[in-house]
């Protein structure tokens, strides 16, 4: 069974998880999107092995931390093949955005077994390969779903890549079909649950069979 822990790093605030095996103490490490030092402290204190990073996607405030913490701790860093493409684009990325450049990781295609026996949801839509990762803790169920779903939003789809048709089709063909207790984890903001979002987001909502 898996334990997670959720911090907020970088300028934009973005949703760091780190996640472990409570048994092994053996874990990943998803959007490390900034302050690698901050994250690796926490890695520490909390006595998790980390064997892979996980990227729901490649804009840089999700990437920010990765090629630091990948040297620091070695191991694969997996992103889905659509947006390997976008790694290319950092240094459009965080010109467009007036923010210091990060450097590009290394990466290993997202594709067969992941470590820990996690899945993953192709879910394109704010970008071509965005992914959630999927997992049961003791807190239950929890899709962490990058910058696709948010509490009562969605994520943007006017750059690098987006596509408003994809993004609602994910949210609803593949978020949504998720059981309404599961934990979503976004990318930025508070945590939110399925339910709570098919019956109360205000972009995309659910069907009339919606409960909480």
């Amino acid at each position: 069974m898996f334990d997670f822990e959720t911090l907020t790093v970088g300028r934009l605030g973005c949703n760091c998880v780190v996640l472990w095996d409570q048994e092994s103490k053996v874990g990943a490490v998803v959007d490390p999107g900034d302050e690698a030092e901050k994250i690796s402290k926490l890695v520490g204190q909390l006595g998790v092995v980390v064997k892979a990073i996980l990227l729901t996607h490649a804009h840089f405030d999700h990437v920010g931390g990765a090629a630091e913490l990948q040297t620091l701790w070695g191991g694969p860093l997996y992103l889905h093949q659509d947006d390997i493409p976008l790694l290319e684009q950092l240094d459009e990325q965080t010109d467009h955005f007036r923010y210091p450049r990060v450097p590009k990781p290394d990466v290993t295609p997202l594709g067969g077994e992941l470590p820990l026996n996690l899945k993953t949801l192709h879910t394109p839509g704010h970008s071509p390969g965005s992914s959630a990762f999927l997992l049961d803790s003791v807190k239950g169920s929890v899709a962490i779903v990058g910058d696709t779903l948010f509490c009562r939003g969605v994520g943007r789809t006017d750059l690098f890549g987006g596509s408003w048709d994809a993004l609602e089709n994910s949210i609803r063909t593949k978020l949504y079909t998720l059981n309404i207790d599961t934990i979503v984890i976004p990318g930025h903001g508070p945590n939110t649950t399925i339910g709570s979002e098919r019956s109360r987001n205000p972009f995309v909502k659910g069907g009339p069979d919606v409960r909480e």
